[in-house]
């Protein structure tokens, strides 16, 4: 069969329960798309951009808030980067990079400094570094930049290894510094931005901190006060955006090849760099893993808070993306996006004749 033909195929299957969310009302609207490492590409698109305050309809080059996915299309290959100059190494202590982080302990033998300066961009990236999975930043009331201090000063508690987005804070912050000047203002691929036009971008919450309905504006509170973009959030893309991306990667125009094939090999029972990797962590409830049950086991993904999910099969060749924008106009209370993302994955990933 050729590529086109099963891409166009799977595209029509795969959306059809997204069109069905956003037919019950509880998705306004979302973009899905197929790509292969050789280019063949499927998308569709169905909803609204808006409902409040006034409806606005979704276009193939409608602009959505990334969230999360900002962590594996920004900080990720950015750190990589680093490493294939020689500027840095996997196991390489944060703090080699940041001298100043938690200062009082670079004034102490080394066995006496803080566990978090022992923390390495490996314990990071793969979210083992005990760091809390999150803190309300934005509410310390305060300029970008000395809100960047006090997340370098702060004396953090290290507990047991879990998801964090303060860690991918902590290496955005090392990116910054690396580059001399803020994520917001590094060069990025066409379909991604760190300043989309607001009439053509997706909205999200009306926030009750910020007092307006977001539309070209971060959602993640924390990104936006660190200036726009941060480690873990920020990021704004096209769906064409977000599968040239993918292609990207799968066709080794992202990275080297060596650094490719870091990125991509399992680290622990659920990461890779960055990434999640198909595992079973159900213990009876709902399963992490969103790519479905069909892919390979050499697969990647992530997901963000506002609706977006990008997953990559490496071995057979392929990936697909979900966009939506479930977080307008107020967070999510009722459907879970999970269930959603498994069946999407699983209806496109049974197309593949792989």
């Amino acid at each position: 069969m050729p590529e086109q033909d099963w891409v166009e195929r799977a595209a029509d299957r795969g959306f059809e329960p997204v069109r069905a969310a956003v037919a019950a009302g509880w998705l306004p609207g979302a973009a899905i798309g197929v790509v292969t490492a050789d280019g063949a590409r499927a998308v569709r698109w169905d909803g609204c951009a808006a409902l409040v305050p006034e409806r606005a309809a979704l276009a193939r080059d409608t602009w959505f808030d990334l969230a999360s996915l900002t962590k594996v299309i920004l900080t990720v290959p950015a750190i990589l980067r680093l490493v294939e100059a020689g500027e840095a190494d996997l196991h390489d202590a944060l703090s080699r990079h940041l001298p100043d982080l938690h200062q009082v302990g670079a004034q102490l033998r080394p066995d006496q400094q803080p566990p978090l300066r022992a923390v390495t961009l490996l314990d990071l990236l793969t979210h083992r570094s005990g760091l809390p999975a999150w803190a309300p930043l934005y509410t310390w009331g305060t300029d970008p930049a000395t809100l960047k201090a006090l997340l370098l000063q702060h004396d953090w508690p290290l507990g047991a290894p879990g998801y964090s987005d303060l860690g991918f804070m902590l290496l955005g912050l090392m990116v910054e510094r690396r580059h001399g000047r803020p994520l917001a203002e590094l060069p990025l691929p066409a379909g991604i931005t760190a300043a989309p036009d607001p009439a053509r971008t997706a909205a999200t919450e009306a926030c009750p901190w910020r007092g307006r309905v977001l539309r070209g504006e971060t959602h993640d509170e924390n990104a936006w006060a660190l200036g726009g973009v941060a480690g873990h959030a920020g990021l704004f893309g096209t769906i064409d955006g977000v599968l040239d991306f993918a292609c990207d990667l799968m066709a080794g125009r992202l990275l080297s090849p060596a650094a490719t094939a870091a990125l991509c090999r399992p680290r622990t029972a659920t990461r890779a760099l960055g990434w999640q990797i198909p595992h079973d962590d159900s213990g009876g409830g709902e399963p992490s893993w969103t790519g479905g049950s069909l892919c390979s086991s050499s697969a990647l993904g992530h997901t963000g808070f506002t609706g977006t999910g990008l997953w990559i099969d490496p071995e057979r060749g392929f990936a697909w993306a979900l966009l939506g924008n479930r977080v307008h106009p107020a967070r999510p209370t009722g459907e879970s996006m999970r269930p959603l993302r498994r069946a999407f994955g699983n209806r496109i990933t049974a197309c593949c004749p792989r």
